[in-house]
């Protein structure tokens, strides 16, 4: 049984790991870490967890939890796992990291697009970026993973192999996404409250959200050379979802057909992609409470474009399900384990 600690429980992502690791099979949570509240029951913080967890919940303290857990999540704001991480630690356990902190190699890019310095740059190097799909032979062997974004997962695969085979010239791509709320954190805050968001849509760190750097550099290493493109980001009234559009160039005129062929080729026996029929096109409301990542496309003629969109679970696939499922790769476990749940609708 894998022994599994979480710095960062109660916030959305964390609550949502511990949800998703109390349903592993392999996998069991020894410490429900929250500096805001030490010494609480955790299921008086999320009633739905009363009588699935009896525990209290206990400090940020990942020095004694590394001597303690297999692996670590850190839900935890930008900065935090950063500022704690060893050589020690690393030696006792292994680390996802759900934070920025490892996700970006130059870090000098990392501290221009989160304000902040970074504490432990020596580990970049060989900190493995856990898009499963892409980079799992890597995830493996690691000890240390930062797990991707939720906007980035949506766009970097629904992307990706239209990128990785030159179909599309990167320097035309735009992407127009749209996430719920829960994406903001649990952290009270005037622009999240129901009456400034119900009822209303809007975009927001546009020409500057920090997930930028992050889809530029992947899409980077998938074409070989630099990316510079255009993201921005919308709020809606919803809890959960992330849908994003992306625009961009064809190089040439394939067809449906022929761009389906390519997308088959890289994600036919990908568990966690469903790649939608012609004419189909994804919905958050298909993959809610799930760890699927919805595809669908369409070649614009008209224009010489294709339109590619992707839906995804913002907890799940765009943060906890996908670190369970890097954990899974981490301990050698069918990459599904644990992760087989349905989408849930209504």
């Amino acid at each position: 049984m894998i022994k599994a600690g979480i710095i960062g429980s109660t916030g959305y992502a964390g609550a949502e790991l511990a949800r998703l690791l109390m349903g592993h099979p392999e996998a069991s949570v020894v410490w429900y870490g929250s500096r805001s509240y030490v010494g609480e029951e955790y299921a008086s913080i999320y009633r739905n967890m009363f009588r699935f967890v009896d525990d209290k919940c206990l400090d940020d303290n990942m020095e004694e939890l590394a001597g303690e857990a297999d692996v670590i999540f850190t839900a935890t704001p930008q900065g935090f796992c950063a500022s704690m991480v060893n050589e020690e630690m690393l030696k006792k356990t292994k680390i996802v990291d759900l934070s920025a902190d490892f996700r970006i190699k130059d870090v000098a890019v990392y501290e221009k697009w989160y304000g902040i310095e970074h504490k432990s740059p020596q580990y970049l190097p060989e900190a493995v970026y856990g898009l499963c799909e892409i980079n799992r032979e890597d995830v493996k062997k690691a000890r240390l993973v930062a797990n991707p974004g939720c906007y980035t997962t949506c766009s970097i695969l629904t992307l990706y192999p239209l990128v990785k085979e030159g179909l599309v010239d990167p320097a035309t791509i735009i992407i127009d996404a749209k996430s719920g709320t829960s994406g903001a954190g649990r952290g009270a805050k005037v622009p999240n409250l129901f009456c400034e968001v119900n009822e209303s849509i809007k975009a927001y760190g546009v020409a500057s959200h920090r997930h930028t750097p992050e889809i530029e550099e992947q899409l980077g290493y998938a074409c070989g050379r630099q990316v510079v493109l255009s993201f921005t980001p919308h709020l809606v009234p919803m809890n959960r979802g992330i849908l994003a559009t992306a625009y961009a160039s064809l190089t040439g005129t394939p067809s449906y057909k022929e761009v389906k062929e390519v997308y088959e080729a890289y994600y036919g026996n990908e568990y966690f992609i469903r790649l939608l029929p012609e004419g189909v096109y994804p919905e958050t409301r298909w993959v809610e409470g799930s760890n699927f990542l919805d595809i669908g496309f369409k070649v614009d003629e008209r224009t010489g474009r294709i339109i590619a969109i992707g839906a995804i679970d913002n907890l799940v696939k765009g943060a906890a399900g996908q670190a369970v499922q890097n954990m899974n790769l981490l301990f050698g476990l069918p990459e599904n384990t644990g992760l087989t749940q349905a989408p849930m609708f209504p």
